[in-house]
């Protein structure tokens, strides 16, 4: 267990309202996300399909504060993100958001404890703080005795471990995945997906999954499908 907060019932950790995007393109103007409304609360894991280029990307870029709406609220545990500065997201990432990538993208010159401390240090937090909660967070995902190995040493399960740690350790309210079993083999995919569900139901930990794996969406509380720049129950 990571934490031993009690839950409140229902809290809101992540409310969109009316979100739209749009880019310009070789062809005219593409509306990629046209009204996105959703709610996310604590402790549930969420995943999102749809087919590749219907935008899912770029909607958990806003959702993670990576990029700006043209139109439309986002709020996280009721703040409104979509007003802060560049300078306060950055800082507001670092504290209240993780993530977790295809790839798991550490840093290759570094051992599994120092890559996991890396939001920590970012976010101002004492070296020795951030080794004891980086150590605290690995042994969490399975991974106690692998602190002082480089990603190369690593199996890839084992690497994306270390980044589910690293999404984890600054206590984020909610963690965004895209396709985070999507390099993996069945095993250690079915592994990964195991250790997201148990830190769901246990630690009351929030997901949002952008995935077209099968397996993945299973293990999730609701689906949704991102279709027509708007998302919608399944049929």
């Amino acid at each position: 267990m990571l934490t031993e907060q009690p839950i409140k019932e229902e809290a809101v950790v992540l409310t969109a309202t009316g979100i739209e995007k749009a880019y310009d393109a070789p062809s005219g103007r593409l509306e990629v996300l046209r009204g996105v409304d959703l709610r996310v609360t604590r402790g549930t894991i969420l995943a999102i399909l749809g087919a590749s280029g219907a935008g899912k990307s770029t909607l958990l870029n806003i959702f993670g504060t990576l990029d700006r709406p043209d139109r439309g609220t986002l709020e996280v545990r009721g703040r409104r993100v979509d007003r802060l500065r560049d300078s306060e997201l950055a800082e507001f990432r670092a504290r209240h958001l993780g993530f977790i990538f295809q790839f798991h993208h550490l840093l290759p010159e570094f051992t599994a404890e120092e890559n996991v401390m890396m939001p920590m240090l970012i976010a101002g937090e004492g070296e020795a703080a951030a080794r004891g909660r980086a150590q605290q967070v690995l042994g969490a995902v399975g991974l106690p005795e692998r602190w002082e190995h480089r990603p190369s040493e690593l199996s890839g399960g084992e690497a994306q471990r270390v980044a589910v740690a690293r999404a984890l350790v600054a206590g984020p309210e909610l963690v965004l995945a895209d396709e985070p079993s999507g390099n993996l083999d069945r095993r250690s995919a079915d592994a990964l997906h195991e250790l997201i569900a148990s830190l769901a139901r246990e630690d009351h930990q929030t997901f949002v999954v952008v995935t077209h794996n099968d397996r993945l969406a299973a293990i999730a509380d609701r689906v949704l499908i991102l279709e027509g720049g708007r998302l919608s129950e399944p049929r």
